[in-house]
């Protein structure tokens, strides 16, 4: 009877995680496209930065989605964490190589009032969706949506970034702040992305990556 339980459990779990990798998806593509076309319209590196890591994020959130339509999951978890790795590569060279151009005075962003109402409502979704993923990955017992829903929450962050860069040059012409916070990120997003890497290579199973085991032995110890 466990072992049903158990089982029925794996199911509702995947469902879940491939429902918010669906909303995922199909929210950071409209972002992505509402971002280039704001980003271009003000001559904003950051916005068009931002649309182009939603491209990055959606590579990612198919990454997952991709592993869980397979019947077995587990055998595509290697191949999904090095795509997600890949985009978190990505995600850093691209915000790095934009700040420098930023801090080196390169391009001037203009105000842009939409690029403002996009970042501040993705600061309010990013976390949540992350949150579910990250929650049901863990439970699961997979590597890839967890890494996943480590990505999502690193657009919240540049969601923040992006946010406060384009209040400071609406507001006090400071083109440089969000230039600065973007260069953290990076290194942020190129620690994430070794970890997913070096994920499918450990020789630990995937439990010890999302930390199940930890919490299983917990128990154990606690049953004795």
């Amino acid at each position: 009877m466990l072992q049903t339980t158990d089982a029925s459990r794996r199911v509702v779990l995947q469902r879940r995680i491939r429902a918010v990798v669906y909303v995922t998806i199909a929210y950071n593509v409209i972002e992505a496209i509402i971002a280039l076309a704001a980003g271009s319209a003000a001559s904003s590196a950051a916005l068009i930065g931002f649309g182009l890591d939603s491209i990055v994020e959606v590579l990612s959130a198919a990454a997952v989605a991709w592993q869980f339509a397979a019947p077995d999951p587990e055998r595509r978890e290697r191949t999904a964490l090095r795509i997600i790795a890949v985009s978190f590569f990505a995600l850093a060279a691209w915000v790095s190589v934009d700040a420098i151009f930023s801090l080196a005075g390169v391009r001037e962003p203009e105000p842009s009032p939409v690029g403002i109402a996009l970042a501040a409502v993705s600061l309010v979704v990013m976390p949540v969706v992350s949150w579910i993923e990250r929650r049901a990955g863990r439970e699961l017992g997979s590597a890839s949506a967890v890494a996943d829903s480590k990505q999502t929450l690193i657009c919240s962050y540049l969601s923040a970034t992006l946010l406060v860069g384009l209040l400071l040059n609406a507001l006090l012409g400071w083109a440089w702040a969000d230039a600065v916070a973007a260069l953290v990120i990076a290194g942020f997003a190129v620690r994430e992305g070794v970890e997913a890497w070096r994920g499918d290579a450990c020789a630990e199973p995937v439990a010890v990556l999302t930390g199940e085991r930890e919490a299983h032995e917990h128990d154990h110890d606690h049953d004795d």
